[in-house]
């Protein structure tokens, strides 16, 4: 990915919901301008949720979803409507398709008591507008909703304008790093290159973070955690802030004099991400574990605590990976147990997260800010303590603290 490209974790995410031969996949096509869903009169042609990243006027950069019918029957179908509603988590705006010619069915009128749940902004697209006359339409019409007609291309581009008006996140205005450096700043960004590190590329928070760096007119001095004393060393008394791997954390705390802020990709994501304060929250969990506090519910019963480590992304995993091999190595050695470790990648973050003692997350980059505040609500409605990767290391290392001042300088958090 290079530096002028929107990740997918940044684009505004726009699902496509309702029930088969609603007309949803021919309304994809006719939204994106492309052959993007397969279009049948077979009832259930899609199967598992299509995803499109594009650029989509005049919205700018989005994923477009194109759902399977959340009315489908059958073992099959029960898991495609399972997959429909895990697509709830990351969604921005919905877009209901209902069949105009036949109205809003009991399915379509609880998807849109699930979106209210959710507090989702939804659409309801009447398709098929050409079948119906204008009482009709008028009967039916309520708040943003819209008649459409994917075959005749009717009404695209005013549902369009609908839902760029839905579509505000807030990591559209939200920096990773701007509003904390000054133009003109010295910004040292410390990127380990072992086995676990792309080849040939740098991982997304650490583009963004150059980019971020750039944008405000700041400069930024990029180097590995084995050149870091010598680059600070040359640039001694410039230097406004220090970013660093998490996983690098114990080393470049004693080579960053205590007047330069310190945090690290991971942090910066977390408050990216609006988890900050949870993530300090729960990182305080790991005291509890080792006995300097109330207990938990699994040292009472006399068993390991569960800690689930969850990443949003999947890869192929190294001999040293920090989730499943150094982060569980440091919270051994920290507490003093042996935890039971249970690793989720990907989409498989569970439900249900009864029993475990603490969540810990990856930074989240790769997900958008619809899915990490769904995890982060699930953890909080069943009472888990969740924190991420970068938190748990500075608390772990005991720097959690400096790694937060320059937030609680700068912006006053």
């Amino acid at each position: 990915m290079g530096l002028n490209d929107t990740p997918s974790a940044d684009r505004v995410h726009i699902g496509f919901f309702g029930c088969r031969n609603a007309g949803k996949s021919s309304l994809v096509n006719a939204v994106t301008g492309q052959s993007l869903a397969v279009v049948s009169d077979v009832a259930g042609t899609t199967t598992d949720p299509v995803y499109k990243s594009m650029e989509l006027l005049p919205l700018g950069p989005v994923v477009i979803i194109d759902t399977p019918g959340i009315d489908d029957t059958g073992e099959l179908g029960e898991l495609r409507v399972t997959k429909t509603r895990q697509v709830l988590a990351k969604i921005d705006v919905a877009v209901l398709v209902v069949d105009g010619s036949v109205g809003l069915s009991e399915t379509d009128r609880e998807l849109t008591e699930l979106f209210k749940e959710k507090n989702i902004n939804y659409i309801i697209a009447y398709n098929k507008s050409d079948l119906v006359n204008d009482d009709t339409r008028d009967q039916n019409s309520v708040e943003n909703s819209i008649w459409v007609s994917a075959e005749h291309r009717q009404g695209i581009e005013e549902l369009k304008e609908l839902i760029g008006r839905l579509t505000v996140t807030d990591t559209m205005t939200r920096r990773l790093v701007g509003d904390l450096i000054q133009p003109g700043d010295m910004v040292v960004l410390v990127i380990p290159i072992d086995s676990a590190a792309p080849k040939g590329r740098l991982i997304l928070p650490q583009q963004q973070v150059i980019r971020d760096v750039l944008e405000t007119g700041a400069m930024a001095v990029v180097c590995r955690d084995t050149e870091l004393e010598d680059t600070l060393r040359r640039l001694e008394g410039k230097v406004s802030l220090v970013v660093t791997d998490s996983q690098a954390f114990a080393k470049v705390m004693k080579l960053v004099p205590d007047d330069v802020y310190l945090t690290s990709f991971s942090i910066l994501m977390a408050r990216f991400k609006g988890q900050l304060d949870a993530a300090v929250k729960g990182a305080h969990v790991l005291d509890r574990l080792r006995g300097e506090g109330q207990r938990t519910a699994g040292d009472e019963a006399g068993k390991a605590p569960k800690i689930l480590i969850a990443e949003g992304c999947t890869h192929h995993r190294q001999c040293d990976d920090i989730g499943t091999v150094k982060l569980p190595g440091w919270m051994r050695e920290y507490t003093g147990l042996e935890p039971e470790f249970t690793f989720v990648s990907g989409t498989e973050f569970p439900e249900e997260l009864a029993g475990y003692d603490l969540v810990i997350h990856c930074g989240g980059c790769m997900l958008n800010e619809r899915e990490m505040k769904s995890r982060q609500g699930r953890a909080e409605q069943q009472n888990i303590p969740m924190t991420n990767y970068g938190t748990a290391i500075a608390h772990m290392n005991g720097i959690l603290d400096r790694s937060l001042r320059i937030f609680q300088t700068k912006v006053n958090i």
